[in-house]
């Protein structure tokens, strides 16, 4: 379930470089350039109580949060009005570079936070007259929380290798990708939203339930990796499947199954995985040569259950790209902070409270009856007489308030810039559970 950008890449990175050569001329060289870029910009006649605005006093990583759908006009003018802030900020030199000698947190004095305290007084983060001390204190800590969850990392004020890549992209870039972001917006507002959708945000891993203009469920996401790509699509939702039947891809069957069963021959019996042939007649494992590709040609279907690779919801929703949403046996992937692991599809946590607010409607089923079927392990699918619009979409850039400008990591590389695709450079690839193979990260869903 591979797909390709081609060119919607093509379009969004001649946007980002055309956006990136009107400031790159502005900006200031030399050692000095961060002190003067702090002073003109704090002293810029039009810059009004942008100050005000941004008094991290009382401020929290809570007023990051926002029920403002990203697909919104609100989003859009806010995105509008922080290209305006980014803009003097690049005219003004930008920010200073943090040095990636230590890790920086509460009690370390070092030279380095005085640079840290001059790039979060220019983004916003951090108020004016918190100074710019050596000193890592509270004010600074109450910063960094802030950025980190701007930018959609562990809000727990330590600078360490996600937040020091995300504080050194310079500001040209992120003004670029902020203005190809707002031309994504531009294109999907320009047509009317409807009252109620779900909306997939690829790059934040993350997925919003909209309903009258704001967000009633927001719902963490595990997205598909660079090579196997999440793609961007319309459609409708039309149907719930309840505890679903997982079919294995021929890629796992090769990869996966075929060495297990050479070494444990029980292993389709203890995972609830049986075979079929293409008349439909169930094929016993012991029939098949499993020192051979024999396997490959055949249908490896596992019965619903605690283990299986769909757990217990697949949302089905028409496209080219045979992708859906479901749940997932992992959990754990939920907590990583680089969640670009599936084949395509998207793995939704809490994956039973969108459910609930897709079939809420639908005669029969409300939650306990949805529990009570998914308990009793038995399939059950559930029609939607009234079909909800899906989105998944790419915005890596947005800004719900003006004052509070989100960026998320360029994952796909469509926004113009190697440097906005930051987890390649510090992540490790997950190697998945090797007893389970058909959960992993590349298990062809």
């Amino acid at each position: 379930m591979t797909f390709h950008h081609a060119g919607r890449q093509a379009l969004t990175r001649r946007r980002f470089l055309m956006g990136s050569a009107l400031v790159a001329a502005a900006s200031a060289p030399g050692a000095a350039y961060a002190q003067n870029a702090l002073n003109d910009l704090l002293n810029a006649p039009g810059r009004g109580n942008w100050d005000d605005q941004f008094d991290t006093r009382g401020a929290s990583v809570r007023q990051v949060s926002s029920l403002t759908p990203v697909f919104s006009q609100q989003t859009f003018a806010s995105t509008q009005s922080a290209i305006g802030t980014y803009s003097q900020i690049a005219a003004n030199g930008g920010w200073p570079e943090v040095p990636e000698r230590q890790v920086l947190k509460i009690g370390v004095q070092s030279p380095d936070v005085a640079q840290l305290r001059q790039r979060l007084i220019i983004s916003g983060d951090l108020e004016q007259e918190a100074g710019t001390s050596p000193a890592f204190d509270s004010y600074v800590d109450a910063a960094v929380k802030r950025f980190q969850a701007r930018h959609g990392l562990p809000a727990d004020g330590v600078v360490a290798d996600h937040t020091f890549k995300a504080l050194n992209v310079s500001a040209n870039l992120r003004l670029g990708q902020l203005q190809t972001n707002a031309a994504r917006l531009q294109e999907r507002l320009a047509q009317e939203l409807p009252y109620r959708f779900v909306m997939v945000n690829i790059p934040a891993a993350a997925i919003e339930a909209v309903e009258g203009g704001q967000i009633v469920q927001r719902h963490t996401a595990v997205v598909g990796k660079v090579d196997r790509q999440t793609p961007i699509l319309e459609s409708q939702i039309t149907n719930l499947n309840l505890n679903p039947y997982w079919h294995a891809p021929e890629s796992i069957v090769r990869r996966d199954i075929i060495p297990l069963m050479q070494k444990d021959p029980t292993y389709l019996q203890r995972n609830n995985i049986h075979i079929f042939g293409p008349d439909g007649q169930e094929i016993p494992p012991q029939a098949i040569n499993w020192n051979s590709d024999e396997a490959t040609k055949y249908l490896f279907r596992q019965d619903p259950g605690a283990n299986n690779a769909m757990a217990s919801v697949k949302i089905n929703f028409p496209n080219k790209h045979a992708v859906y949403m479901h749940d997932t046996p992992q959990q754990g992937l939920f907590s990583e902070l680089m969640r670009f692991e599936s084949s395509g599809c998207v793995r939704v946590q809490n994956v039973r409270d969108l459910i609930v607010w897709l079939a809420r409607d639908e005669p029969g089923w409300d939650r306990q009856t949805i529990e009570r079927v998914i308990s009793a392990r038995t399939r059950q699918d559930i029609d939607l007489s009234h079909p909800v619009p899906v989105f998944f979409a790419y915005v890596s850039a947005w800004a719900t308030d003006p004052t509070v400008v989100q960026f998320r990591d360029d994952i796909y590389h469509l926004d113009g810039s190697e440097q906005l695709a930051m987890s390649e450079l510090t992540t490790t690839p997950y190697q998945g559970d090797q007893q389970n193979p058909y959960v992993r990260g590349d298990d062809g869903y």
